[in-house]
């Protein structure tokens, strides 16, 4: 592996300044420091969930640029090409790709970082030797990833998510609902399954969003990501800043499902299912923690019991 290093720089100063602003630098130990959000664009990323998210967090948040990655050699710009703006008779704008971590303070004081930008498409494990070098240069306690995927889920109800971390007891708060699967690769799931082999804590959530949304911008999965978030870290996201977003979000899918009845048919088929599930394994929603939680077995029993039903139809 040619050096992690090599691919990005740090800048110095503003490591400098935001150290002394904050009065956080890397602490005694290994996870004395701030905690390491990250969602990357290039993977699936159902209702935008992770694009919102971070969008809300750079724009309602103070942010400082502090490691920017060399993104010529970790992009392939012809299969993800940049876009660019033509005006009448010339090239106007160049929407230049990054990929970065920000330092964020949020409005109790507390400093994370971000890391955001383009998912690489090449030197997977070379990208994430360097976030890994990051996470201990910074000290950080914990990682955390977010997106949504596109589930046979009805909007009507509670957003639920799928928690996943590097150890036990990171997650236990949440239900799984699946067993073993195997799927696409992505490099937040890389990064985590390394920083797990190297002994380093990081979760993430991964939000459910309906399937016909998924091609949306659907603010309510970016809250629902936050929040959990918020629950895990104890950092202040100001949520209450999409509220509007989300409030008008479920307004516009309303309108839409109500003018057309095979959607409308096709959500109260989804919210049959929903409901006839979380009956089964005794819970009013699939977030409800009221009830004595099911065992693993039983979840995924039930859940493949009901995506067999699905298929069927």
């Amino acid at each position: 592996m040619l050096d992690p290093q090599g691919i990005y720089e740090v800048d110095e100063d503003a490591v400098a300044r935001v150290t002394r602003s904050t009065d956080e630098g890397p602490g005694e130990g290994r996870g004395a420091g701030p905690v390491l959000l990250h969602a990357v664009g290039g993977f699936v990323d159902a209702g935008a969930a992770g694009e919102i998210a971070v969008g809300h967090l750079t724009e309602q948040l103070v942010t400082t640029r502090l490691v920017t990655f060399d993104v010529d050699q970790l992009l392939d710009y012809r299969s993800k090409r940049a876009v660019m703006t033509f005006d009448a008779d010339r090239w106007s704008a160049y929407d230049e790709p990054f990929l970065a971590i920000d330092h964020v303070v949020d409005p109790e004081g507390t400093a994370f970082l971000l890391l955001h930008g383009a998912e690489p498409d090449l030197q997977w494990e070379r990208a994430v030797a360097a976030v890994k070098g990051l996470v201990e240069r910074f000290d950080v306690s914990l990682v955390v990833g977010f997106h949504g995927i596109p589930m046979g889920v009805p909007h009507t109800r509670p957003l639920s998510l799928t928690a996943h971390g590097t150890r036990a007891g990171l997650v236990e708060d949440y239900t799984s609902f699946f067993g073993t699967v195997r799927v696409p690769g992505s490099f937040a799931a890389l990064l985590e399954y390394r920083l797990g082999e190297s002994g380093h804590d990081a979760i993430g959530f991964t939000v459910h969003v309906p399937h016909y949304l998924a091609q949306t911008r659907y603010a309510p999965a970016a809250v629902a990501a936050l929040q959990h978030v918020e629950r895990a870290t104890g950092l202040d996201l100001v949520t209450g800043g999409l509220a509007a977003a989300a409030a008008d979000a479920t307004l516009d899918v309303e309108k839409q499902v109500g003018a057309s009845e095979e959607v409308s048919a096709v959500v109260r088929a989804l919210e049959e299912q929903y409901d006839a599930f979380t009956r089964s394994v005794g819970r009013p929603n699939l977030l409800a923690e009221q009830a004595p939680l099911p065992t693993a077995d039983e979840l995924g029993a039930e859940f493949e019991r009901f995506l067999s039903q699905q298929g069927d139809d």
